[in-house]
């Protein structure tokens, strides 16, 4: 059995010391990056790795190049070996931010090529209100070697500016909405959105439990959105390439594949400011 988008809490506590099924905890807080690191050591899924989103899932800030920018290649794979991660091993990642930390581990190993990975669905809050088993004992996995076939990233800051007006591309937004709409912007210096996207805030993706919608419901949104766009002219982004991955997971839960993601996204976008940019309440564009 090989997972590629989500598991849910009953299937994965049967597997939890599988040696065949490799775990990650990826809580992160942005306003305190060192609170998800604490969570994990006081307690976490019983054999679960801890990975940081700053640390492990992103590479280091040049002030261009996003608050988020990707990893170099070759370290997230060694790291991933150190892990106990081979060609073999079902993935598995969760966190306790609505899948959206885990659903970066999720892009990033598709990224380098390995399909068996999946995202807890309702994360760690789901698996503690449920009652399935905690440790605070810190694996010590058998380190392996992680190969993958890496795939082309090609969608940057240049390619969007070039594409943008030309029907080509549709662009969406995974920030809240006040964010796409320029308001409450808390997080990066400049305020606005990239011109001519539309917003999906990922949180739209889940239900009331917090677990994802049915496949049908994502693709009959999305389906909206998307109008008669293809899911290959879809370029997700968010603030800095982290909400994204969790569009791209729902279009995948939804069948909507090819999607792609600007990894820079806004806070690379708007650090330089001769690029184009849109604010305040979006005009209808379908």
């Amino acid at each position: 059995m090989i997972l590629t988008t989500l598991v849910g809490a009953d299937v994965l506590s049967q597997h939890i010391a599988d040696p065949d099924w490799v775990v990650f905890d990826c809580r992160h807080d942005l306003a305190a990056p060192e609170r998800g690191r604490a969570e994990y050591a006081q307690s976490h899924i019983p054999g679960a790795r801890f990975l940081h989103l700053d640390e492990d899932l992103s590479a280091p800030k040049t002030g261009r190049n996003g608050r988020h920018p990707l990893p170099d290649r070759e370290t997230l794979a060694r790291k991933l070996g150190d892990a106990g991660v081979d060609s073999t091993k079902q993935v598995v990642a969760y966190d306790a931010q609505a899948g959206m930390i885990a659903a970066r581990l999720w892009w990033l190993l598709r990224w380098l090529g390995h399909l068996p990975v999946a995202v807890l669905d309702g994360g760690w809050n789901q698996w503690v209100a449920e009652g399935r088993p905690q440790s605070a004992e810190i694996p010590r996995p058998r380190p392996t070697r992680f190969t993958g076939k890496p795939r082309k990233i090609d969608v940057g800051a240049e390619s969007v500016r070039e594409r943008l007006g030309d029907g080509t591309m549709l662009l969406l937004d995974a920030r809240a909405p006040d964010r796409f709409r320029s308001k409450n912007e808390t997080i990066d210096p400049v305020a606005g959105r990239i011109p001519g996207a539309r917003n999906r805030f990922y949180r739209d993706n889940l239900d009331a439990s917090g677990r994802f919608k049915a496949a049908e419901i994502l693709k009959a949104e999305f389906g909206d959105l998307l109008g008669a766009s293809r899911p290959a002219d879809v370029v997700n982004y968010c603030g800095s390439g982290v909400s994204a991955c969790h569009n791209l997971l729902a279009m995948e839960v939804a069948g909507l594949r090819g999607a792609r993601l600007y990894p820079g996204s806004w806070s690379e976008w708007s650090a330089d400011p001769s690029r184009p940019i849109a604010s305040g309440e979006p005009r209808s564009e379908r």
